[in-house]
């Protein structure tokens, strides 16, 4: 949980051009926008000219070909990977590499490899056609190549690309997107008693929300307390990575619910080391496809000024059910 009333809903690539690691609009340093061009005189280079090489997991080598781009959009598969190929609705751990490819420098502007981690990508037709396309059908292990040009792209938002440095008048804007897996709709396996005296869950089962009751006049810890439910059989939560997750917050004593994203009707997605320190303890090591109950005292959560807004006091003890979809 955020520092915030509660954790913002999960938005991956919401933009155009934005990229899995969230650097596909930005320019490299000293690069600012340029006027209205016309397009490049000289030869043109196709994109079946573009050169990925390298292996899944590893930040690709790019090499492009001579000549000024051909300011067309295509998309296609470069590595197939295995198992259940991706459809429109699904999110993907993915880690992806952007270039600008200009025809000279071809500058990389960003890879999720040099952050170190992956991000969530959503497939949605709302991507711009070569982004989508590049990801309908991805199965994990796969690396796709996307190359975004002005043909594809509303005067609008050829107009804002400008303004941060990138002319889809003259550039395309390359994307090499490595898929690592895809996030589960919810949380599969026999459910346990998590064994909190005076906290109740109950796990109706599929993808239908758990019920947590913290209605009770038992002394909860003083401790972070971390309970498995259900125990997942994915990779295990690393400590600043980033999560996606369901769940549902209540106040110990109370019953009083504050937050809840099965309510909003979508999981959320947040970084561990931008969570309560009770979150970024208690989920670390998590094995993905868990769902676990946590129950944090106050110095491990809002602290002692609480919460205001969401209602809770320095005094609060909050308890959360959680479910593991994925991380990256």
């Amino acid at each position: 949980m955020r520092r915030r009333t509660a954790i913002a809903a999960a938005t991956v690539i919401p933009l155009m051009l934005a990229a899995a690691c969230g650097t596909a609009q930005r320019t490299t340093a000293g690069a600012s926008p340029s006027a209205s061009a016309a397009a490049p005189s000289g030869p043109v280079a196709s994109a079946d000219g573009i050169k990925v090489e390298g292996k899944v997991g590893k930040k690709p080598d790019v090499t492009f070909p001579a000549g000024n781009p051909a300011l067309t959009s295509v998309s296609r598969r470069i590595i197939e990977g295995e198992g259940t190929p991706a459809k429109d609705g699904d999110v993907l751990a993915a880690s992806v590499t952007v270039y600008t490819w200009d025809g000279k420098e071809n500058k990389s502007a960003g890879s999720a490899y040099d952050q170190g981690r992956a991000e969530f990508v959503s497939v949605s037709q709302q991507l711009p056609k070569p982004l989508h396309e590049a990801l309908v059908g991805a199965k994990p292990g796969s690396r796709t190549l996307a190359v975004i040009a002005k043909d594809v792209l509303p005067p609008q938002q050829v107009e804002e690309a400008k303004q941060q440095g990138v002319d889809f008048d003259t550039t395309n804007q390359v994307m090499v997107i490595d898929v690592e897996s895809a996030v589960r709709k919810s949380v599969e396996g026999n459910a346990v008693d998590p064994g909190v005296k005076g906290v109740k869950v109950e796990n109706p089962g599929g993808d239908k929300a758990p019920t947590l009751t913290t209605k009770t006049d038992a002394k909860p810890s003083d401790k972070l307390v971390v309970k498995t439910v259900i125990e997942g059989t994915g990779p295990k939560v690393e400590a600043g990575q980033t999560i996606m997750a369901h769940y549902v917050g209540k106040i110990w004593g109370s019953d009083k619910e504050f937050d809840s994203s099965w309510k909003r009707g979508e999981p959320a997605s947040f970084s561990l080391d931008q969570v309560v320190k009770g979150w970024s303890q208690g989920l670390a090591g998590v094995p993905v496809g868990s769902r676990v109950l946590l129950t944090i005292p106050p110095d491990l959560g809002y602290g002692k000024d609480g919460n205001k807004d969401a209602g809770i006091k320095g005094t609060d003890t909050l308890v959360f059910v959680v479910d593991v979809l994925g991380a990256a």
